[in-house]
């Protein structure tokens, strides 16, 4: 199947044609990290996807028309193959490659071998959860903060800071720490900053140290943009922070899921619509022992039933029929929903963030 049967495919079911893969190379990991959806560790070479599998995929999804690969895992440096996968999405024709990793594996080498790549759509996302040793090590381990700046400022060093794009999970212990880690990004010298809510599932929903912020610290957040000039300096600069960014408008949205331009296949060969829908009823599985166009083929009549649960989410969950953000909102987000609630039609586990930012933006504009 080519691109334009499989968009026909698509359209068919009122679906988008891929845009972006997300795919998982390993599901080994070199830390355990309190909030992993995935709860991915250890060395196993058994969990590592072989080279020669990864590379039909990311071919075939090039041949289909794709614009762009993600590598992750796990952490994808585990995988022995990593760098030649990495030139081989590069050399694949996408207009954007991008790499997913906690950045404590990267040594002067592997620095100097991503800058050699010398491509443009190269982007580097580097996790880190906080601006100090014991907000960020109370996530993933004694040690990673240090290890993580030492990866960082080796790629920088290596002329890659614009290419770096710094991942921050919020969560209660760290949400304080967004202003200093701005600070910490610039002093890097690397490109952006971007946060999300912690999801409770994976490891999250397990007995771990890390919980979900509370509303009353994103308004303690949000009175810091607005009284701090420096900090809204480098946010301007660097930063996206859902919540900064619903207090500043009120443009309606016209829906909450674009399936399926942004999909997710993991190390075990399980594709799902999107990089934050791990619903396994809406998954196909076996994909690496199929061709990728019949893969997406196979998963169109399933995620057509998931794009009109989201389509019917705003009618039919009763906090969103009477929420005065539904326009801006359309539902929120389906995935984070079946993560937290397991339930493709619950509310939007931000949905008490939302409403509180939203108050205290319409508060301030009436002070």
């Amino acid at each position: 199947m080519d691109g334009s049967k499989l968009a026909e495919t698509l359209r068919l079911f009122g679906l988008r044609p891929p845009k972006t893969l997300t795919v998982a190379i390993t599901g080994a990991c070199n830390q355990r990290c309190g909030h992993c959806w995935l709860a991915a560790d250890g060395s196993d070479a058994s969990r590592h996807v072989p080279a020669d599998t990864l590379r039909r995929v990311i071919g075939e999804f090039a041949a289909l028309g794709g614009t762009g690969v993600r590598l992750t895992g796990g952490e994808p440096l585990c995988h022995p193959d990593w760098l030649e996968l990495l030139r081989f999405a590069v050399s694949a024709g996408f207009a954007g490659v991008s790499l997913q990793t906690n950045a404590t594996l990267v040594d002067d080498k592997s620095a100097a071998a991503m800058r050699q790549l010398d491509f443009p759509g190269l982007t580097i996302q580097v996790s880190l959860d906080g601006a100090t040793p014991e907000t960020h090590d109370l996530v993933r381990g004694a040690g990673a903060f240090e290890a993580v700046i030492l990866g960082l400022r080796r790629l920088v060093r290596e002329g890659l800071g614009p290419r770096i794009s710094i991942f921050c999970t919020e969560m209660r212990h760290n949400v304080g720490e967004i202003p200093a880690l701005m600070a910490l990004a610039d002093d890097l010298g690397v490109a952006s900053v971007a946060t999300g809510t912690m999801v409770l599932c994976g490891r999250a929903a397990e007995d771990t140290p890390v919980a979900v912020p509370e509303p009353a610290q994103y308004l303690q957040l949000l009175e810091r943009y607005h009284a701090d000039p420096e900090f809204r300096r480098l946010y301007e600069k660097l930063g996206k922070v859902a919540a900064l960014e619903w207090s500043c408008g009120d443009t309606p949205r016209g829906e909450a899921c674009s399936f399926v331009e942004n999909p997710y296949l993991t190390a075990q060969g399980t594709l799902y619509p999107c990089v934050l829908c791990h619903a396994d009823p809406y998954a196909v599985t076996g994909s690496f022992e199929k061709a990728l166009g019949a893969v997406f083929a196979e998963g169109a009549p399933l995620w057509s039933k998931l794009l009109q649960a989201s389509k019917r989410r705003p009618q039919e969950i009763a906090q969103c029929r009477e929420c005065p953000e539904l326009l801006t909102c359309a539902g929120g987000c389906l995935g984070r929903a079946w993560g937290s609630l397991g339930d493709v039609m619950a509310a939007d586990d931000r949905c008490q963030i939302r409403r509180a930012v939203r108050n205290w933006a319409r508060a301030k504009k009436g002070r």
